[in-house]
């Protein structure tokens, strides 16, 4: 069975979690890629910055649902996923707009493994890590290319 070291891309794109948000954005595009994995000086992954993280810049802002109740307001939404969800909107550099401490497949991880953890978490950009650092990265075209039988 194929593993993650079999298909995944090795020396990825990376970033920077002080990288600001145009320069990942322009990357994205110019590489024609979905996400890259944020990676610190020491070169340990601290996060993923997706498309999509970055799509949620452009959209509205869901104000939290309040219950009132008697003369008492009680919040039905989390205060702390709004602020998040603001902080994100409003990132100016990478680590403001990541997903931070992703998720992770080690490099002899199996492909129904990989494909599992992509479908049930909605994750298309998985780091690939060996002895704590960043050895690859496979994404959702990688899964893609194995139903063709293609090779890197």
């Amino acid at each position: 069975m194929l593993k993650a070291l079999d298909i995944m891309t090795s020396n990825p794109v990376t970033l920077s979690p002080d990288t600001d948000i145009r320069t990942a954005v322009k990357l994205l595009i110019d590489r024609k890629i979905n996400g890259a994995p944020v990676v610190d000086a020491a070169g340990h992954v601290v996060g993923v910055l997706c498309q999509s993280d970055l799509v949620a810049q452009q959209k509205q802002v869901t104000m939290p649902s309040i219950l009132a109740v008697l003369d008492g307001f009680i919040a039905l939404s989390s205060r702390d996923d709004f602020e998040r969800e603001i902080k994100k909107i409003a990132a100016t550099k990478v680590s403001e707009a990541m997903t931070p401490s992703p998720k992770a497949v080690a490099p002899n991880t199996p492909i129904d493994e990989i494909a599992t953890i992509m479908v049930n978490e909605k994750l298309y950009t998985l780091p690939v890590v060996d002895s704590g650092k960043l050895v690859g990265v496979v994404g959702k075209e990688d899964i893609l290319r194995t139903l063709l039988g293609q090779d890197k």
